[in-house]
């Protein structure tokens, strides 16, 4: 079972948010998904009439799949409740914020399921100082081993 992430957002934004919600895929998705065949890169979430739409996230074709393959780069409905919806479209009316998909990931009941974040934009010395803090984490973690 894979579990993708979207590492890019991490390093381009600060996380305040993050929500779990479901995606209507179609058959032949799900099953390039469990092959960790899915790609994070310039993928973005929008508001369309009160849902939550996910933009250019890239599923590979299935390889094993027909005629009746599926479009790699389709729009895809994110599944939240009303109440959070709501909260996140608050959020995106102050300025700075953005919605990033951040993982892709199957629960225990076998539904593949995306964490989104609400996000705001980091500066270049704040990605600076996030590669300092990590590089210490990494050089003490290494002295006590």
């Amino acid at each position: 079972m894979a579990e993708l992430k979207n590492r890019k957002a991490f390093h381009e934004y600060f996380i305040d948010t993050k929500y779990e919600a479901g995606m209507v895929l179609l058959g032949t998705e799900v099953k390039s998904l469990r092959e960790g065949k899915a790609s994070f890169n310039d993928s973005y979430c929008i508001i369309h009439k009160g849902e939550i739409w996910l933009k250019s996230l890239h599923i590979a074709e299935y390889s094993h799949g027909t005629v009746n393959n599926h479009d790699p780069l389709r729009d895809r409905k994110l599944l939240l409740n009303k109440r959070e919806i709501n909260k996140i479209i608050a959020k995106l009316k102050e300025k700075g914020y953005t919605l990033v998909p951040l993982r892709i990931f199957f629960n225990e009941k076998n539904l593949a399921k995306i964490e989104i974040g609400l996000a705001r934009g980091k500066k270049l010395y704040d990605k600076r100082e996030t590669i300092r803090k990590r590089d210490t984490e990494r050089e003490v973690k290494r002295l006590l081993k």
